[in-house]
């Protein structure tokens, strides 16, 4: 069972801001925690590093696009109900005089999701089983799909601490429910390793939690975003140059929601439609891994 959201959502990226997390560490401080990229090839996928990835920045408003059918479709015909927002918000009592103003973040909307009536009687158990580990969600390094086209992945980082690896909105979101079980991430690149598309598996305990972080990351994905992975050292890739366009995409499954990001390493603008069907076809390739792992 799968709900896709495969809305236009291409643009530029300004420059990144620093996760949610920890302090920033240098690059080579770690090198041993890459996990299947180090002296071992079976060694278990890392722990998700400190500050070793950086969250890439958010697609502009005016490149997205969002519709009822997709919120409809985000908790498999369920109901998906949010308050909240500027008419909602209590008004700013005026400061004391000669006092400094002080800015507070926006309130995270208030959400809740519920599963539809018809909702299949299999669910139950299938929600008793442990969520997919990062070996099932990404079982290749090298990956080569039905099409032909060949991508490497060149880092893995898994998390039961989900927060670290999304934007603070989106953890926010994530904890107004039974919560996010693990959250695995890998870094693919293409045969000519120009492509850099990081594709996050984010688990939850219940289906309708999956179905109310996708149907919010699917109205407004510039602040319901997961983290994009940096190269590791010795992967041989650059680091995305601030600012460059992305293809961001995702799709939920029974418990799990499959964020895709997608750019050029480079930084190019050209090669839109390549870099989309790159991300697209990861994302896919992925989602199928999980919904075998799921309903098998």
């Amino acid at each position: 069972m799968t709900h896709d959201d495969q809305g236009p959502s291409h643009g530029h990226i300004p420059q990144g801001q620093q996760p949610p997390y920890g302090q920033p560490q240098p690059y080579g401080q770690q090198p041993e925690q890459y996990g299947p990229y180090g002296p071992s090839a079976s060694a278990a996928p890392a722990p998700w590093p400190a500050e070793q990835h950086r969250r890439r920045g958010r697609v502009r408003p005016a490149v997205l696009a969002a519709t009822g059918v997709v919120l409809a479709a985000a908790v498999a015909g369920g109901a998906l109900m949010y308050t909240g927002g500027d008419d909602d918000a209590p008004a700013a009592s005026p400061a004391a005089p000669g006092a400094s103003a002080t800015v507070t973040p926006a309130a995270v909307p208030s959400v809740t999701g519920s599963l539809p009536s018809d909702a299949p009687s299999a669910l139950a158990s299938l929600l008793a089983r442990p969520v997919v580990r990062p070996e099932q969600a990404f079982p290749e390094s090298a990956v080569r799909l039905a099409d032909g086209s060949r991508y490497e992945r060149v880092d893995l980082a898994t998390t039961t601490d989900c927060a670290r690896g999304m934007s603070q909105d989106l953890a926010a979101l994530a904890e107004q429910g039974e919560g996010c079980s693990r959250l695995t991430t890998a870094l693919f690149t293409d045969a000519e390793r120009r492509s850099q598309v990081s594709v996050t598996v984010a688990s939850f305990v219940r289906a309708e939690d999956a179905g109310m972080v996708f149907g919010m990351a699917s109205m407004d994905p510039v602040t319901y975003q997961t983290v994009s992975l940096d190269p590791p050292p010795g992967a041989g890739l650059p680091t995305v140059p601030p600012g460059s366009p992305g293809v961001f995409r995702r799709l939920m499954t029974v418990r799990s929601v499959v964020f895709a990001n997608g750019q050029w390493g480079d930084g190019s603008e050209t090669g839109e439609a390549d870099l989309t069907r790159q991300t697209e076809d990861l994302l896919q390739y992925v989602n199928d891994n999980v919904v075998a792992y799921e309903e098998g």
